[in-house]
């Protein structure tokens, strides 16, 4: 499976000069934990955390202590331009997705930003996107893979997905072996490709 295949197009997105508030506001209404941040052009200059946007925001509570706390001044970050991570990990539309969740699960980000061949933002692939696929239910599985080689011109070969493995019985030969298991590949869910 391609990143393509599974981004969310089109994310919402901050610039630098957004207010730490606002770019809050954006996560608390939309329900994600990180934000793009482009140019004017579009262009990924890098990615605000929920992590970033808290840190050094929340003041001490003087009712928390057992004991008077002298309050200093504190000058908390104002804008984004302030607080997000320059030159972000990303990944382009057509890596393969198993690069993506690589990456994500070898460093701390929950989510990458896709970018074109001149750095512009096109998507964003996260963490629950990937566990939203792979808990596809294996009906449905069955029948996109199906549904697949129906249209390559297999209607007679029969197709099994137990806990997203998918089980091809059917093909002769190599070549037939090599499609189907090409082909399967390519469903949304799909976490391994038996052909008999």
């Amino acid at each position: 499976m391609l990143v393509q295949e599974l981004m969310t197009p089109e994310p919402m997105t901050v610039r630098p000069s957004t207010t730490i508030k606002e770019a809050l506001s954006h996560l608390a209404e939309h329900g994600i934990t990180c934000l793009p941040v482009v140019d004017g052009a579009g262009r990924l200059q890098g990615v605000v955390s929920e992590a970033d946007l808290i840190r050094d925001v929340v003041a001490p509570d003087p009712r928390a202590a057992a004991r008077p706390v002298s309050i200093e001044p504190v000058f908390p970050p104002r804008t984004v331009e302030e607080v997000y991570t320059r030159h972000p990990v990303s990944v382009r539309r057509n890596d393969d997705l198993a690069r993506a969740v690589e990456v994500m699960t070898s460093t701390a980000v929950k989510s990458l930003p896709v970018v074109d061949d001149d750095g512009r933002l096109v998507g964003v692939v996260s963490r629950s996107d990937v566990v939203q696929v792979l808990a596809r239910a294996d009906d449905v599985i069955a029948a996109d893979v199906d549904e697949l080689l129906r249209s390559l011109g297999h209607p007679d070969w029969l197709v099994e997905v137990t806990d997203g493995i998918v089980s091809v019985s059917g093909p002769s030969g190599a070549p037939e072996r090599s499609l189907a298991h090409v082909v399967a590949h390519t469903v949304p869910g799909v976490i391994d490709v038996w052909v008999d």
